[in-house]
């Protein structure tokens, strides 16, 4: 059995789908602290050929609590209309805006309020949008000793699913050992994403954007293509 764990992003890159479907199951952390830098309530869009933020506001606390224990801010109705407006504005154009803005807009705009919940929902909007079957597994739901750190805990949610195989993104090589992974019986591997481009209208093509982008320019036949465009090492 394949596993991949992650933590959950705000509409994350063709890379984080590739993962979710090369695996036969996909753990989403939500007892894992926030991270202001990284990819939780952020991402990028084009935006008149280059790229640009757009992101979740969230309510001021504690930077120290669980992505789970977050909530989205007070103005997140206000902020929704902005970002609508500002993805109408950069997609408008774009040859799959009609039929990928309806679920974009209906992600963006779920009552959900708390933030990992708000972030599980829109993970598996788009990936049955796509076409992937993976079952998604919320961390804290597995019995095991939720206090480990780092590679421990991969190992230990490895172990409770009798994975096999550990498929983690290309950027955890300095991060974990094949050997400590091969000690436990298990198999670790990375994946990397291929050089994957496509016509941006006529702009010079910016890279690892956020899924957004990738839907609004290729048919869902073609995303599902680029599903399996990525090598393992």
């Amino acid at each position: 059995m394949k596993l991949a764990i992650m933590q959950p992003y705000f509409f994350p890159y063709i890379g984080y789908f590739q993962l979710m479907h090369a695996v036969d199951e996909f753990i989403v952390y939500d007892n894992i602290q926030f991270t202001k830098k990284g990819w939780i309530n952020r991402n990028r869009i084009l935006v008149n050929g280059a790229d640009s933020y757009i992101g979740i506001p969230l309510k001021k606390d504690s930077d120290y609590l669980n992505v789970v224990d977050r909530y989205l801010a007070d103005v997140w109705p206000e902020e929704q209309k902005s970002l609508l407006n500002r993805l109408t504005g950069s997609y408008r154009k774009a040859p799959h805006f009609e039929s990928v803005f309806p679920l974009i807009k209906e992600i963006i705009q779920s009552e959900e309020r708390n933030l990992f919940g708000f972030l599980l929902s829109s993970l598996v909007k788009v990936k049955n949008h796509i076409g992937i079957t993976t079952p998604l597994i919320v961390s804290s739901s597995l019995a095991i000793d939720h206090a480990l750190r780092s590679e421990e805990k991969v190992m230990a949610l490895c172990k409770a699913r009798n994975a096999q195989v550990y498929m983690n993104p290309i950027g955890g090589v300095e991060l974990y050992s094949k050997e400590s992974f091969r000690g436990d019986g298990i198999e670790l591997q990375f994946l990397k994403a291929d050089n994957i481009q496509y016509p941006q209208f006529s702009n010079e093509f910016v890279p690892f954007l956020s899924i957004i982008d990738v839907l609004m320019f290729n048919s869902q036949e073609r995303v599902r293509d680029f599903l399996n465009q990525y090598t393992l090492q």
